[in-house]
This record gives structure tokens, C-alpha cells and sequence, in this order.
């Protein structure tokens, strides 16, 4: 496979001169111009989806808007990336800047929006100051601004960097967020494609999705297709932490097995390490056992054994981590980042915590796993966003396939890993 997002990354960041040097900006010289529904149709036969998790048809989101939609018309970058095990979105703005702003301009052009936000995780604050930079080169030399490449279109980006917190991940809150609001997520219907950012019409997307925009209207939908292997199109960053020898990230063609990814592009596991599970799509996805290895990340793969792709970024955990201490931290980490707005998740999650620590301490009861499970299922379908249901995937997930070991933990008055460690 091509690489085509990383393919600068090793001698990244490049500056605009090295970057068009390296035919950057090449790909909009057959883009900006062209119609923009012949555009659309393009990237809809390529099959392009949201690589931020959901896994939403890129094209078919953008056909929401509609044709005599009201300017101003915004596209909004997510690059808020606050997953745990998920850091793909962070390398293209640390090492290729230019690739980001490059498809911005793409998409904006396609959408005929007027100005473009990229909403930026506070943590990446050096990586925003690049992207700055790399915005001004970019108008310096006439493709932002007024009648970019005399095509009578013009377009504005704002680099926008977030004061924190996991929930500005999720699109309406990150549209309060950038209007200067608290970060809480909006009621849907209206959906930001029709009422979004100051009440105009919005289009939010990640960033990785957005950086291969320019490559597909360039070279077709065929020519991305093409990049994918069993059954899936296109290429993704995969992202692997945890026990494994070489921790890191890999573009590869969509549809890699979850072993081809572990135990050859990150090296296996670490030395005297056992696999006992995974989560293939950073924490809010659910976990999937080596006997699933052979299955394809792809967004139709995970799903057949009851897990989702998310972003790719796969956790992996080894027979020297207790798995209902890994949920419990995981826990710890989604009750601090609740907004806060619904009783369900700000009451819910605490609780699901406190009933994980009984476990690791020795105090709970075999009727705590009732309520575990009981408390997992009314959260799960009565909250305000997808924050908690999120939240909840790896732990119902994980009460499932280790429930062996809750009754173990009741047995043993506590955690036996955690004492021999």
C-alpha cells in the first residue's frame, strides 16, 4: 500500500517551500475548480468514512446540507482526540501540518464553506503553533484567502485551541465550546449540518477524514479503494499501546487483522507476556479476546464479534493486568471528563467505579455483580449523548468475558494479581 497520510512524516514538519517540493498542494490543482457535485459523487463512490469512531459515510453527511443552504457555511476539524489509546490525529499535525491544511482547503472547497475551524486537544499546544504557521504560509502564497486559484472562492482558517475535556470530542459540544460556551452537547434534531456553529450550517469532521479528502477527488475513488484489503477501502493510521515490544502507530491498508498489527508491526508482546484481550478502537470501544485476532479492523469486522473499530487505536492488555482493575481505571477516567449535564452519567459512572473498586478490594458481593450489570444496562439507553453508552462498552463488555473473575475477586477478598505484584 501507498502511505499516503504518513508519508512525510519522517522528514516532517516541512515547511510550505519543502512541502510543495515534495507535491504538496498538487492534488487541489484538479480539485479547486471542478464542479463541486461531480466532487461529492467521487467521494461518495470511495466509501470514505468518519475515522474520528463513528464510522459515518463522509459523503453521505456532507449531502445533508443542503443546496441552497445559507452562507456563512463552516467546516469544523475535530482534531479534540482526548480517547485514551487513541493518538493518530496528533502525528499528521506534529509531522505534516500542511497535509491537515491541504485537505481543509479540499473539503471546504467541495462543501463551499467560508471559513474552516480546527478545534485542537489544549494538550496539543506546540502542535497548534505549527499548525499556525503552516496556515500562514499557506495564505501567504494564495490558497487562503480571496479567489483562491482564480476561482472566484475564498476561504479563511482559524486554528482553534481547546481549554481541555474528553466531551468537546463529541460535535455539538465542541460547537458550544468554540462559541464560547460550556462544553455541553446540544439536543439533536437540529443537526449541525442544518443549525451549527451561530446557528449556520456545519459540517464536523475528523481530521484524519478530512486529510485524505484531496487524495480521493485527485485520484478517484477507484484509485482509494483500492488501498484496502478484505473487503474494506483506503488506508488508516492504526494506533497500538500497552504490553507490545514496539508501541506506536502504523498506516496500513483498512481491513489488517488485529494480529498483523500486534505482533508484526508492533513486535509481539513483551517478554514472558501472555494476551488475554484487546479493545481495537481506543477506551469506549469493547473487548475482543486473541481468539479474535484474525478478524479485520475494518468497520464492518469488530462488529461481528460485538466490538466496533473506533478510532484503531488498540489497547492491548496482558496476563500481568488484572482485567477489572484495567476497567476500573478506564472507569476513573470517563467519571472525571463527564460534562456533568445528565443524571445518568454524572451519578452513573461514579457508581460503576465504586462497584469496580469493591471488587479490587475485597468488599464486594455476588449480588454486586447483579447491580454492575443492572446499573450498566439503565444508564446505557437514558442518556443525553453517546458519552456514557461510550463509557460502558468496555465494562459490559468486560463483565461478560471476565465474570469469572469478579466471582474470583469475591472469593479471594480482593485481587490476587494486585497482592503477588
Amino acid at each position: 500500500m501507498e502511505k499516503i497520510l504518513s508519508r512525510n512524516f519522517s522528514a516532517g514538519p516541512l515547511d510550505f517551500a519543502a512541502y510543495k517540493a515534495a507535491d504538496g498542494y498538487k492534488t487541489l490543482e484538479s480539485v479547486i475548480g471542478r464542479p463541486r457535485g461531480d466532487l461529492l459523487n467521487e467521494l461518495k463512490q470511495s466509501g470514505l468514512k468518519g475515522c474520528g469512531g463513528a464510522g459515518f459515510l463522509t459523503a453521505l453527511k456532507w449531502s445533508f446540507k443542503a443546496p441552497d443552504a445559507p452562507h456563512p457555511i463552516y467546516l469544523v476539524v475535530n482534531l479534540d482526540e482526548a480517547e485514551p489509546g487513541s493518538f493518530k490525529d496528533r502525528q499528521v499535525l506534529y509531522r505534516d501540518p500542511h497535509t491537515l491544511i491541504e485537505g481543509t482547503i479540499a473539503a471546504s472547497y467541495v462543501l463551499n464553506a467560508d471559513k474552516a475551524f480546527i478545534f485542537i486537544r489544549g494538550e496539543y499546544r506546540k502542535g497548534a503553533r505549527l499548525l499556525e504557521k503552516a496556515v500562514q504560509e499557506a495564505h501567504n502564497n494564495g490558497l487562503l484567502g480571496q479567489n483562491i486559484m482564480n476561482s472566484g472562492w475564498g476561504l479563511e482558517i482559524d486554528v482553534h485551541l481547546s481549554a481541555g475535556r474528553y466531551i468537546c470530542g463529541e460535535e455539538t459540544a465542541l460547537l458550544n465550546a468554540l462559541e464560547g460556551y460550556r462544553a455541553n452537547p446540544r439536543s439533536k434534531p437540529p443537526f449541525p449540518v442544518a443549525k451549527g456553529l451561530w446557528g449556520q450550517p456545519t459540517i464536523v469532521n475528523n481530521a484524519e477524514t478530512i486529510s485524505h479528502v484531496p487524495f480521493i477527488l485527485a485520484r478517484g475513488a477507484q484509485w482509494f479503494k483500492d488501498q484496502g484489503i478484505n473487503g474494506a477501502f483506503g488506508s488508516h493510521i492504526y494506533q497500538v499501546s500497552g504490553a507490545v515490544k514496539s508501541p506506536g502507530f502504523f498506516e496500513l491498508p483498512l481491513g489488517t487483522t488485529a494480529r498483523e498489527i500486534i505482533f508484526n508491526q508492533a513486535g509481539g508482546m513483551l517478554p514472558g507476556r501472555k494476551l488475554t484481550g484487546f479493545l481495537p478502537g481506543g477506551a469506549s470501544t469493547q473487548f475482543m479476546l486473541p481468539e479474535h485476532l484474525d478478524i479485520p479492523l475494518h468497520w464492518d469486522g469488530p462488529p461481528t464479534v460485538g466490538s466496533r473499530l473506533g478510532t484503531g487505536g488498540i489497547i492491548v492488555m496482558d496476563d500481568h493486568i488484572c482485567p477489572i482493575d484495567f476497567m476500573s481505571n478506564l472507569m476513573l477516567f470517563f467519571t472525571r471528563e463527564s460534562c456533568g449535564y445528565c443524571t445518568p452519567c454524572r451519578d452513573g459512572l461514579p457508581y460503576v467505579k465504586h462497584l469496580l473498586d469493591k471488587f479490587e478490594q475485597g468488599s464486594a458481593t455476588e449480588k454486586d455483580i447483579d447491580t454492575l450489570k443492572e446499573l450498566c444496562e439503565v444508564i446505557y439507553p437514558n442518556t443525553f449523548c453517546a458519552f456514557a453508552p461510550g463509557a460502558l462498552m468496555p465494562i459490559t463488555t468486560g463483565v461478560e468475558k471476565f465474570e469469572s473473575l469478579l466471582h474470583e475477586h469475591i472469593k479471594n477478598k480482593g485481587c490476587t494479581m494486585k497482592r503477588c505484584a
